[in-house]
C-alpha cells in the first residue's frame, strides 16, 4: 500500500514537472492568465476607482478577476494533451489518480503565479486600508485550492469537446458558484478589518468544499479521463 502511494505521488510529480517545463518554454497558459487578469484589474480599477467602492464590491471585483482569469488559462493543461495527441500516451504511463494530482499541482502553481502579481496590484489600485491580512490570505488559499480542484476535473471533461472554452465556462460557473459566494463574503470581512474568527464559518465552508471536491474528483476522474 505504501509502495503504491509513493508511486502515485512520484508519477504525479513527474506529470507536474513535464507540464511546468512545457509551460516555461511557451508560457501559453501563464500569459493568458496574467494578460487577462492585469488588463481586467487595471481597467476596472480606473473605471470605478473614483467612486470609492465599499468592501463588498471590492471583494466581488477581486474574485471576478481571479475567476475569469482562471477560466482563461486553467483548462489548457488538458487541452494541450489533446491538441498534441499525447493524451493516449499519458493514459498508458500513469494512473488516472496520478494524472489528476499532477495536473492539479500544475494548476495550483499557475494560480499561485497569478496571485503573486494580482494581489499586490489589487491592493495598490483599490486603496484597501486596514484589512485583516491573516483572514484574507486564509480565504485566498482555501478558495484557490478549491478553484484548482474543481477546474482540473472540469478541464478533463471538456478537453475532447469541439467548443472547449464556452463549455468550460458554462460547466464551471454553477459548480464554482458556492465557492465564489463564500470567498467574496470572507474577503469582504477581511477588507473590513474584522477579527479572524469572524470569518471562521466562511473558512469552514471553503475547507469543506475543497475536501468534497478533491474526494469527488479522485473518484470520478478515472471515468472522465478514460472516456
Amino acid at each position: 500500500m505504501e509502495k503504491k502511494s509513493s508511486s502515485l505521488v512520484y508519477k504525479g510529480w513527474c506529470i507536474f514537472s513535464k507540464d511546468l517545463k512545457s509551460e516555461l518554454r511557451n508560457r501559453y497558459a501563464l500569459n493568458a492568465l496574467l494578460m487577462f487578469a492585469v488588463t481586467t484589474l487595471v481597467a476596472v480599477s480606473f473605471a470605478v476607482g473614483q467612486f470609492g467602492l465599499g468592501e463588498n464590491l471590492l471583494a466581488a471585483l477581486f474574485w471576478i478577476v481571479i475567476f475569469f482569469s482562471a477560466l482563461s488559462g486553467l483548462a489548457q493543461t488538458f487541452i494541450k494533451e489533446e491538441e498534441t495527441k499525447t493524451a493516449s500516451t499519458l493514459k498508458l504511463v500513469a494512473s488516472a489518480s496520478s494524472i489528476y494530482l499532477g495536473k492539479l499541482t500544475f494548476n495550483i502553481a499557475l494560480l499561485l503565479a497569478l496571485e503573486v502579481v494580482i494581489v499586490p496590484l489589487f491592493f495598490l489600485l483599490s486603496n484597501v486600508g486596514g484589512a485583516n491580512l491573516l483572514l484574507f490570505f486564509a480565504v485566498l488559499i482555501l478558495a484557490s485550492l478549491g478553484l484548482a480542484a474543481a477546474t482540473t476535473l472540469i478541464a478533463a471533461m471538456v478537453s475532447k469537446a469541439a467548443v472547449k472554452g464556452a463549455l468550460f465556462a458554462a460547466l464551471s460557473f454553477p459548480i464554482l458558484l458556492p465557492l465564489l459566494v463564500t470567498a467574496i463574503q470572507g474577503t469582504e470581512l477581511s477588507f473590513k478589518g474584522e477579527a479572524f474568527m469572524s470569518g471562521f464559518s466562511e473558512l469552514k465552508v471553503l475547507l469543506s468544499y475543497l475536501v468534497v471536491m478533491l474526494v469527488a474528483s479522485l473518484m470520478l476522474f478515472d471515468f472522465v479521463w478514460s472516456e
